[in-house]
């Protein structure tokens, strides 16, 4: 057993690390092989539909497209709010944003009571690290960074190594995705789109650069060097020798890489917006930061090929929302209804792959799961079982990897600003600014393009039930009921 210390408190937070029998496949494991190596990709605004194995057929994602063949792709895959910084807490909580008051980018932050990921990870002996966009609180007290950081926001400082994590190299929100660091002192000089909020073309010349005010950070020091270029290959240069060092070392590692594309604004080198010079030049952009994503989770996989330890490697991808804009912008929902902010399916369901070579079988699952979902199943894979009592919104994906669990025993709920809903394994409750609700089969017509609340009273009056008492439950949280030790969190959600 060991406990768990938490920022200098020690909690009865309980975690039993319990040696499994079998395998999946029902196979006698070694402990090595029960503990694989996890790796959490994740983009930033990308689309449902804005990548090539979800059917994209303009934007070149042939790596993905790879990874995807080898992967269980998730078509009903959703992220836990239609906003980047609550599906975040989600990925490394395993519980709704709600309840510990991250309700929306740029509020709140990761309570140091919160049990994250890391922290389980790492008492159980893996080296742990964080890569790229963070979200989840300032990165620094000191001076002024990014939306919050500096004295302004000391009040949420709450940094990726005061959370679990051993090493980080890390933004506390937006970048470009080319240059990160810089922003063209006259927008019209590079094209920047409608006053640079969306695209620009590359500086060539420093002299007509400036800081864009966003700095990367590692353990508190803030980073200058090899900052030129595709962001997404300035966040794998720290990636890969992280997990080279573990390799070495023969420790499991655990590598968060939260990729910035392709989040406003968005800026490709041109090598990449070479490849879709037909299209306008924000979509030039948009598709070419993708590709040069792309380009760089291709330089990952080969990575932990050559390390030998692909094949004990747990990965999965995903999205944090849905695409940015209006039906005009480049992010495609693939046809699904709303896009970011929006609890309609083109807000929430994201690209999703999990890969774990000879542990979970590729194919293709309608099942609904959700980011909320990562912690309970990354737990149970490495033998951990968490006694502390609180309330989680996730489940273990075990079952289903074991071919045991064809329908999620529990809904999903979302809360974001004046939208609520509900999703199970076929139908879906919501409503907007305390109107009427809508009822949709989201099997039959992921567009949600017929509500069916006047068909189907009775399981109107049963799922609205179920998202109040959801809703009390966060409220306790928030109120810091959760918590053995805590001081209650501030905000009101609802």
């Amino acid at each position: 057993m060991v406990k768990i210390n938490r920022h200098d408190q020690i909690f009865s937070i309980v975690v039993m690390v319990t040696v499994l029998a079998t395998g999946f496949g029902g196979v006698r494991a070694s402990q090595e092989q029960q503990r694989p190596n996890i790796i959490l990709l994740m983009c930033d605004d990308l689309g449902w539909g804005d990548t090539g194995f979800q059917g994209n057929n303009i934007v070149q994602t042939p790596h993905l497209d790879a990874l995807a063949r080898e992967s269980l792709r998730f078509t009903r895959f959703y992220a836990a709010a239609p906003v980047c910084s609550p599906t975040r807490g989600s990925c490394l909580t395993g519980r709704h944003p709600f309840r510990y008051g991250v309700f929306s980018a740029n509020v709140g932050h990761l309570p140091p009571e919160e049990l994250t990921l890391a922290e389980v990870l790492r008492d159980c002996g893996y080296v742990t690290g964080h890569f790229g966009k963070w979200h989840l609180g300032t990165l620094t007290t000191e001076v002024t960074d990014a939306n919050r950081g500096g004295p302004r926001g000391a009040a949420h400082f709450s940094p990726p190594w005061k959370n679990g994590f051993d090493i980080c190299f890390s933004t506390e929100s937006k970048v470009p995705t080319w240059d990160p660091m810089l922003r063209p002192k006259d927008p019209a000089a590079v094209g920047g789109g409608l006053h640079q909020a969306l695209w620009w073309d590359p500086i060539e010349d420093p002299a007509d650069a400036e800081p864009y005010g966003t700095h990367y950070w590692t353990n508190g020091q803030m980073v200058t060097e090899n900052l030129r270029g595709a962001d997404s290959r300035v966040v794998m240069d720290r990636a890969i020798p992280f997990i080279r060092k573990a390799a070495a070392e023969k420790r499991p590692f655990f590598a968060v890489i939260w990729f910035h594309e392709p989040h406003l604004p968005v800026v490709a080198g041109p090598q990449y917006t070479a490849m879709y010079q037909d299209r306008s030049k924000y979509e030039q952009h948009y598709f070419g930061c993708i590709t040069a994503m792309d380009e760089q989770v291709g330089r990952l996989l080969a990575e932990l090929k050559t390390l030998g330890v692909a094949g004990n490697t747990l990965l999965a991808f995903a999205s944090d929302n849905g695409p940015e804009g209006d039906s005009t912008a480049p992010g495609s929902t693939g046809g699904l209804r709303g896009r970011k902010r929006s609890l309609f399916e083109g807000g929430i369901r994201v690209p999703s792959l999990m890969a774990w070579p000879g542990r979970i079988k590729p194919g293709v699952t309608d099942f609904p799961a959700s980011t909320s979902d990562y912690l309970p199943t990354i737990v149970e894979i490495v033998g951990v079982e968490l006694n502390d009592g609180r309330p989680r919104d996730g489940i273990s994906l075990v079952p289903l990897f074991r071919g045991e669990m064809k329908e999620r025993p529990t809904p999903i709920a979302f809360e974001h600003g004046n939208q609520i809903a509900l999703i199970d394994n076929r139908w879906k409750l919501v409503r907007i600014r305390n109107g009427e609700w809508m009822l949709f089969d989201v099997v039959a017509d992921p567009a949600e393009t017929q509500d069916l609340a006047a068909m189907y009273p009775e399981r109107v009056t049963a799922m609205a039930r179920t998202l109040s008492a959801w809703q009390e439950s966060c409220r306790k949280s928030l109120a810091g009921e959760d918590y053995p030790i805590s001081s209650p969190n501030t905000g009101t959600p609802h």
